[in-house]
């Protein structure tokens, strides 16, 4: 299963009804990515660039976009950011493959 790495900021609007009536974001992800079709495995609150970042994993790349339209739309979150992130294991196999796609590739300026 792929692994995705979320992050956005709150909007001003958001952050004022977080404080004016405190709210479990937590839950409410976890809630938007299932019904998404995928798993959320992390969520941080964070400082500096972003407010949140979100660990989800799932199969179905429609899904975790889907998400952040519906998330995005509400006017709540933006700067919303998304990349796949791959386990040690997924990097190893690729650093394995990367051997055998080296010896077929010519970089510029080099004969063929």
């Amino acid at each position: 299963m792929a692994h995705f790495v979320v992050t956005g900021k709150y909007t001003d609007t958001a952050l004022k009804g977080l404080i004016a009536k405190p709210d479990d974001r937590e839950a409410a992800a976890r809630a938007l990515f299932e019904a998404a079709g995928a798993k959320l495995l992390t969520y941080l609150v964070t400082t500096g660039e972003s407010d949140f970042l979100i660990v989800v994993q799932t199969d179905d790349l429609q899904g975790v976009l889907s998400a952040m339209l519906v998330a995005g739309s509400t006017g709540s979150i933006s700067n919303i950011k998304t990349a796949l992130a791959f386990t040690t294991a997924e990097f190893i196999a690729a650093q394995k493959n990367a051997s055998a796609v080296a010896a077929r590739y010519r970089p510029p300026g080099k004969a063929a």
